[in-house]
Parts: structure tokens; sequence; C-alpha cells
């Protein structure tokens, strides 16, 4: 196989998700485990969504709306944008993916930070472009940086705002800044996953960002805030050429109809999970005193997770802690040697990863 594949492709490291509930109990005997290091909302979907699935599930025998209409409607509603600004994916992930597919070729660069969100340099690579990975500055992303790393074969630049694994964001003065005199021919894609747990003032104002640079992407999910992890669903806003391209190389029906009904509804539930995101941050700002208890360094986030300098080999730690039934994520694979992920979980979750903790350390 290896003779006939691309050589890009060989180049690929594949991503490693975190390790299952079920596979852990079957692992290691567990009766209970909890799992902290996908960055998932805790909590199940609200009941309106339960039941806008359910009511779907009578048609699963036909193939689901390839252009989303009524989700397209009610978000371009709530963004205050035309409908023909919007592509939708298989989580916002594969609008990354979309992206390289459409903008770059062999031989092109695509410029983000280091670390950040993993699948920027695998949809990088499997397009067969170049990555320049640019380091963090104290654990943000450094524009300055970023935009003296520019050269003629640019084409995309990745920033996810805020950044995944550390949980920082960059200012609307800093992305303003960065924008100004940027070649148009660039893509800059603005990656808002954790848009919703945010709630800080000079968090940037991508939409109107938008109206003024349309090289500009943005991507939201409904796998964090909104409890969709399981049924993939995401968008993307640019401008309607930029969209137009992007449909050419997306699968027709590549957003389920399970998933679409739920996005809808969820929509419709906004001020139920805003109140779940309001309960998510107070149980991030208890977490984060108990580590100043025990005297353990994190990095201040903006985000449902909280990155984690332990001092010492996180992969031991991390492995400690799966014995104790708690799932976290090792940031090795990140470069990030002695740190870890966690999710911000239920009060009884975050109670048990930090007794977990102070009992491993």
């Amino acid at each position: 196989m290896r003779n006939i594949v691309k050589k890009n492709i060989l180049n690929v490291k594949p991503y490693l998700p975190g390790k299952p509930i079920e596979e852990v109990k079957r692992e290691l005997g567990l009766k209970e485990v909890y799992k902290l290091a996908s960055n998932e909302n805790p909590y199940p979907p609200t009941p309106k969504v339960l039941k806008a699935i359910i009511k779907e599930l009578k048609e699963l025998n036909r193939y689901p709306d390839g252009n989303c209409f009524c989700l397209r409607q009610a978000i371009a509603k709530q963004l205050g944008v035309d409908t023909d600004q919007l592509v939708f994916g298989n989580g916002s992930d594969e609008i990354i993916v979309l992206v390289t597919k459409a903008f770059a070729a062999e031989g092109d660069e695509i410029i983000t930070a280091h670390p950040t969100f993993l699948i920027y340099e695998i949809a990088t690579k499997i397009s067969g472009a170049n990555i320049r990975l640019v380091p963090l500055k104290d654990f943000r992303y450094d524009l300055q940086a970023i935009r003296q790393a520019v050269t003629e074969r640019t084409k995309i630049i990745f920033i996810a705002n805020p950044n995944n694994p550390t949980g920082t964001y960059v200012t609307q003065c800093e992305v303003e800044d960065f924008l100004k005199g940027l070649p148009e021919n660039i893509i800059v894609f603005f990656d808002e996953a954790y848009y919703e747990f945010v709630g800080k003032k000079d968090y940037p104002n991508s939409l109107r960002l938008l109206k003024q640079y349309p090289n500009v992407i943005l991507t939201r999910t409904f796998s964090k805030a909104y409890s969709l992890a399981g049924l993939r669903v995401g968008y993307g806003v640019a401008s309607k050429e930029m969209i137009d391209i992007l449909n050419r190389v997306r699968e027709p029906f590549n957003v389920n109809t399970l998933a679409q009904a739920a996005a809808l509804a969820a929509l419709g539930d906004k001020p139920r999970y805003m109140k779940m995101i309001r309960g998510l941050n107070q149980e991030k700002q208890r977490m984060c005193k108990d580590l100043q208890k025990l005297k353990v360094p994190f990095v201040e986030s903006v985000t449902n997770f909280v990155l984690i300098d332990l001092k010492t080999d996180s992969l031991a730690a991390t492995q400690k802690l799966l014995r104790k039934g708690v799932i976290v994520r090792d940031m090795g694979f990140w470069g990030l040697e002695n740190f870890i992920r966690v999710s911000i979980g239920t009060p009884k979750e975050n109670k048990k990863f930090i007794q977990a903790l102070k009992e491993i350390l």
C-alpha cells in the first residue's frame, strides 16, 4: 500500500480521540468512570432537543436536507447574515477540511500556531500544502509573529479563538491590527468552537469583520455548548463568493437529519443552554480555586476546559487518574510536557477529579 499512496498522506499523524467511558470500564473493571478529556458539555441535550430528535426518527429512510434549509434560515436570522453566507459541516472540523481542499494546493503554505487544534495540521498535510507553525507566546496566539511568517506562498491562516488546548483568546484590537494590510488573497479562518463560553468584552466581533474583509471565514459548532458532540453539526460564515466555492467541494448530504433537527431545536432553547453555560463557568472557577489550594499551576481559561501544569510526568499522572476512574487528556502529544487538559464536568465529576489529583500528587 505504501508504494501507491500519496507521499503527503504518510506524513499525517492520525488524530487520537479521548478514550470512551465504556472502554475504560471494560479495561480496568471500573463501575464508575468520569470523562473530562474531550471538552464536551457534561449535560445531555435539553428535553426540547431530545423531543425534536425523536420526532425525526421515523424519517430516517429518507436522505437529509442537503441544504439544511430550516437550520440555515434560523442561524441567518440570529446572526443577521444572508442565508447564502452560511455553509454547514459534519462538525466545524469538516469546514476546516473544506477550506484546505478548496484553497490550498501542493507547495502552498498554511500558517497556524503551536500548540493548537491538531486538525489544522492534519488537513494541511492531507491537502499536500506545507504547514508553518508559529509558537504561542504566553500560551496565546502571537499574531505579530504569524504576520511576519507570511510569504508569497501563504494561502490560509488558522486562528483558534479561543485556542484549544490553552483556553486563551486574542482580542478585538489584536485581530484588527493583524488584518490591516494583510493580502486579500490569504484566507483568515477564525475557529470559534468555544465562542459561547467566552463572555469577555474585548473578544472580537468577527461578524463585523466579515463585512470589511471578504477573505475572513468564521466557524462555530453545536458540539460544545449545545451538547451535540455525538451528532456532529457545525457551520461557517463567510462572503457569498467563498461559501459558493466551499459548497462545490462539500459532500451533498454531510449533515444528517437528526443533527439538523437537534441543532434547530437547540437554537430555540437557547436560554436553557445559556443557563447551563453559566453553571459550567461557575464550576470552572471552583476548580481553579481548588487547584490554587493544591498549589498546582494552570492557564487562565475562557473555555470549558483548563490546561494544568503538573510539574511532573503528565503521561504517568494521566494513567494514575485513569485507574481512579477519571479520564483527562495528556498534552505530551501537543508538545506540552507535564501538562494535562481537563474539561469542566458536573460538580460531582469535578470533585472526583480534584480528589483523585490530590491523591496522585
